[in-house]
Parts: structure tokens; C-alpha cells; sequence
């Protein structure tokens, strides 16, 4: 076993985890914490990424988990799994900035698009990404995800999903067959 995965408890999040999660997905996109790590949003967007409300909807669904990732007894990872009929949504996706860029990510990215081809029988794991994302995008395509050029607008004047720091802002598809 490799450092990336030494120690990692996968497992379902709870009503307990959600402020440890808020605050891990924050520090992942916002301010100046995120920018330890590489998938920092903090030059396209401010304010907030997510909130206790929005973890705590994703926690209750019943067609969604929020898989998080402990090693420690302390959160450093989650995704978000949503069952879509014949797909899963894969969303909320964060590793801690300060363990970015060690291969953690690829572990979590399998480990989900194995629970939910075990869990849900679907044969497609969905995701959209902020278009202006090229190194993200380009990191999911390694992963084999492809580009669908199906866009959808970016959701300005809620500022539940930050503060947009550039008017070009649109979400895309990004597709890959589970096999």
C-alpha cells in the first residue's frame, strides 16, 4: 500500500460530519487556504463553495451519499455519490489542500465509481466542472472522463455558490462509462 492510501476509512457521512466537511470543502476552493492546493478556485470565485444546509441536504437524500474519507480519526476527503436513474452524479468533491497532488484523489475518484457501480448497477458516473478549469478538467480526463461540450449556466446572483470574480463562468459535462 502506498502513502496515498495508507490508513484510509471510507464510509458514509453523517449528521455529525457535516461542519468538519463544510469546513474541508472550503478550504479546498476558497480563500487563501485553498491555494496550498491546486484545485483552488479562489481567483474565479469568492464567498462560499458550500454550507451546513447544502451538506446536510446531500447527507439526508436518500438517492445520494456523501463518502468521506478519514485517515486518523479525521476527515480529509469526501464526494459526493447521487443516483440518477441509468447514471451517478459524482459532486462536492474535495481532498484537504495540504495533501493535494500525493495520489489521494485518484484513490477516491476509484473508490466512488466503484460504490456506485456495486451500489446502483449504473453504468455512467456524471460530473460537471466549471469550463474555465482547464487543469481540473484536463486531471479528470486522465481519469477518462470526456469533455460533452453540454454546458449549463453558471448560477450568478446566488451567492450560495460564491461570488463570480469573471463573467465567463458555465459548468460542463463530463462524461465517463463505467465498466
Amino acid at each position: 500500500m502506498d502513502t496515498a492510501t495508507a490508513g484510509l476509512t471510507f464510509r458514509d457521512a453523517t449528521d455529525a460530519d457535516v461542519d468538519a466537511l463544510v469546513e474541508l470543502i472550503e478550504s479546498a476552493y476558497r480563500g487563501d487556504s485553498s491555494r496550498v492546493g491546486w484545485t483552488t478556485e479562489a481567483d474565479i470565485l469568492e464567498g462560499q463553495r458550500t454550507d451546513p444546509e447544502g451538506v446536510l441536504a446531500v447527507v439526508k437524500s436518500p438517492d445520494s451519499r456523501l463518502l468521506t474519507v478519514e485517515r486518523d480519526g479525521r476527515v480529509i476527503a469526501c464526494c459526493q455519490l447521487e443516483h440518477r436513474g441509468d447514471h451517478a452524479y459524482f459532486g462536492m468533491f474535495a481532498v484537504s489542500p495540504e495533501l493535494q497532488g500525493g495520489g489521494l484523489g485518484k484513490v477516491i475518484i476509484s473508490e466512488a465509481e466503484r460504490a456506485a457501480r456495486e451500489s446502483w448497477g449504473v453504468r455512467e458516473m456524471h460530473m460537471t466542472v466549471i469550463s474555465v478549469r482547464e487543469d481540473l478538467i484536463a486531471w479528470y480526463e486522465r481519469r477518462g472522463y470526456r469533455r460533452t461540450g453540454r454546458m449549463t449556466p453558471f448560477p450568478y446572483g446566488d451567492e450560495r455558490f460564491g461570488i463570480p470574480q469573471r463573467d465567463d463562468l458555465q459548468f460542463e459535462l463530463l462524461v465517463k462509462e463505467l465498466v
